[in-house]
């Protein structure tokens, strides 16, 4: 899935994918719109192409991938490079899958999205709230 997704052939990755598939990642979604949950494969290869459309390139390490029964967990690095400027997105996440008869059933994503969002705006996030005062909780 990841090599077809990372190449930008997704209708080979969503063969790799249940009908029903389920998708849902821990980002921010005011930020990141199509980061949002996502169920079947139509909703999948949308928020595929948006993310295709905004990277020229999508690059993944994965040094860490345990499977059992019909689980898998592992701990990726990706890089994906910004069409408007170039300049590469770098992050970490852990992902878990669910296969149901050797297709992927379930997808859930945890993201740094702290550092996702201060590289995807360019902007260090932390400085601008410190700036902006205290801020009560």
């Amino acid at each position: 899935l990841l090599d077809d997704f990372a190449v930008g052939d997704i209708e080979a990755a969503l063969q790799r994918c249940t009908d029903d598939v389920d998708f849902l990642t821990h980002a921010p979604i005011d930020l990141l719109p199509h980061m949002g949950p996502r169920r079947g494969k139509a909703e999948m290869r949308e928020m595929w192409k948006t993310v295709l459309a905004r990277y020229s390139r999508i690059r993944y390490e994965a040094p860490i991938v345990i499977a059992e029964g019909d689980k898998v967990a592992a701990y990726l690095r990706a890089f994906f490079t910004k069409r408007s400027n170039e300049r590469v997105v770098q992050f970490d996440l852990a992902i878990f899958y669910t296969l149901r008869e050797g297709r992927i059933a379930q997808i859930r994503e945890i993201i740094d999205s702290f550092d996702l969002v201060q590289q995807v705006l360019e902007t260090d996030v932390a400085a601008v709230l410190a700036k902006s005062g205290p801020h009560e909780v």
